[in-house]
């Protein structure tokens, strides 16, 4: 099992609250797990990427193991304490202004 940590408006979105949790098979990368988290959560399709490049939505980033892991590619392994269900991987909101 994976578990997720989403921001409090995606939590919102999605009616869930706290951490979800998603049965992956094979590689776990962000692109198996943001597959995995569209398909049960569908009204998160486009929330978290773009729906024709795939890529992330400007102003979430991605953290594991302490790590903001945001620009690695998409198909890159997620550390094995996230892929073993022992650590979250978290969507934030980043904040902007001046």
């Amino acid at each position: 099992m994976i578990r997720v940590v989403l921001p409090a408006h995606l939590r919102s979105l999605a009616r869930v609250g706290g951490e979800v949790t998603l049965e992956i098979e094979g590689a776990v990368t962000q692109r198996t797990v943001l597959d995995a988290l569209e398909a049960s959560y569908p009204v998160l399709r486009g929330t978290i990427r773009e729906h024709a490049t795939g890529k992330r939505r400007p102003f979430l980033r991605f953290f594991a193991c302490q790590e903001d892991i945001s620009h690695e590619p998409p198909d890159a392994p997620l550390p094995e304490a996230v892929a073993a269900g022992a650590e979250p991987l978290y969507i934030v909101g980043a904040i902007a202004g001046g």
